[in-house]
Formats: structure tokens, C-alpha cells, sequence
């Protein structure tokens, strides 16, 4: 009998380096959930420090515990999307919001009108900003100063320090800047919410984002 299996095109040596294949990722796939389940232990957590900030440029205010949960991503959750949002409110009625306890919501940044960033929670961990347990884990969500009939309100500052912003998530969890990565709270599954809106430029944004990225790559290296 040859090689090849009774009834089959493929070979024994094909059936056996399949075999081997899905075994090897089956085991890197282990090795990965093993890892995120120590960090998910209780009492495991990484070193934090009061006021330290995830972006350059960008300024601390804590948002209340009851907005936000402890996390250790990535390790603990994979962080692999950006949701928009827009305030519907001034950026110190925001801030506020977000600082007390009875708001039960929160988002990682905000970004007021004249390019100020504000940090609120850290990426570390898991802001409620989505209305969707699944995408408030794997996500960073940027929250900007306006009104979502207001198109007056999305200033070139505001995107320009969005944009920077965005870039800087990106290159750090290698997120791909496209509409399935980036995306508005309206698109997020179950929301009940409308923002970023019809006057958020999306087009604009995600072209910026890719400036951005491009012109703050590191230098190849040589050789």
C-alpha cells in the first residue's frame, strides 16, 4: 500500500505534520489562557501608582471606583479596539460625572475642545464606557467635549489631540486603524446610544490617526 491514506488524497506524513500543527497551536493557545488566568487570580495585580498616566501629554483626574473595574490588561484581557464618544455635556460637568459614584460609567480619557487630554481611568483597567461587558474589556474609550448635533463642537484641537491620542493606543496594542477597530458607541452591539453622531468625520479621524502612526513610527533598523 502507498503512502497515501485508503480512500483519501491526503498522506500519512500530511495527516501526521497536521496533527503536529494543530497540537502546537493548541499549546501556544493553552499557554496563552494560562497566563491570563494568573492574572485573573484575586490578589495578583500589577504595580500601580496614584497619578501616573498611559499617553504622554495627557493629565490625571481618578474617576470613582464605582465607575470603573481593577483589571491587569493586557494580559488579562486582550485590548483590541477604541470606542468614540461624545459628552453631550461641558468637559467639567463630564469630569464630574465620572467622579461620582452614583454615575455607575466612566471612560479611559477625555478630550476637551481646546486639546487638553484628560485620564481618567487607566488602560490597565476596565473603564464602563460601552454598555457592553465584552467590549468595555477588550477597549479604551475616549470620550470629547460637544454635542452631537453641534458639529461647532468637533474643533481641529479636538481632533488633532484625539488623533494623537488614538495613535499612541494603537502602536502600543498593535490595534489596526480601520472601522472595525476604531468605532463609534452607536456601533458598539446592544447600545442605546447615538454618539459619536452624523457630524463626527470619520474620514478625517482615521486619516489623521494614520499620520499620526507614521509620522512617530520608530527607525527601521539597519541591516
Amino acid at each position: 500500500m502507498t503512502e497515501k491514506a485508503k480512500g483519501g488524497g491526503r498522506t500519512r506524513r500530511a495527516v501526521l505534520f497536521g496533527g503536529l500543527g494543530a497540537l502546537a497551536v493548541g499549546a501556544l493557545a493553552a499557554q496563552d489562557e494560562i497566563r491570563r488566568a494568573w492574572w485573573l487570580l484575586p490578589g495578583v495585580s500589577k504595580p500601580r501608582k496614584e497619578g501616573d498616566v498611559d499617553s504622554p501629554g495627557v493629565s490625571w483626574t481618578a474617576a470613582s471606583p464605582a465607575n470603573w473595574r481593577l483589571a491587569d490588561r493586557p494580559d488579562d484581557y486582550r485590548v483590541d479596539r477604541i470606542v468614540v464618544h461624545v459628552t453631550q455635556g461641558d468637559f467639567a460637568s463630564s469630569v464630574g460625572a465620572f467622579q461620582n459614584p452614583f454615575h455607575k460609567a466612566s471612560a479611559h480619557y477625555i478630550v476637551r475642545q481646546d486639546g487638553h487630554v484628560e485620564q481618567m481611568v487607566r488602560e490597565l483597567d476596565i473603564a464602563f464606557h460601552a454598555g457592553n461587558r465584552s467590549m468595555n474589556e477588550r477597549s479604551v474609550g475616549i470620550e470629547h467635549e460637544g454635542f452631537i448635533d453641534r458639529p461647532q463642537d468637533f474643533t481641529d484641537a479636538l481632533y488633532a489631540a484625539s488623533a494623537r491620542l488614538a495613535a499612541d493606543i494603537c502602536r502600543r496594542y498593535g490595534i489596526p486603524v480601520d472601522r472595525q477597530h476604531v468605532l463609534g458607541h452607536s456601533e458598539v452591539p446592544g447600545a442605546d446610544h447615538t454618539d459619536p453622531g452624523p457630524h463626527w468625520d470619520w474620514d478625517r479621524y482615521l486619516r489623521m490617526v494614520r499620520e499620526e502612526l507614521a509620522r512617530t513610527a520608530p527607525p527601521a533598523k539597519a541591516g
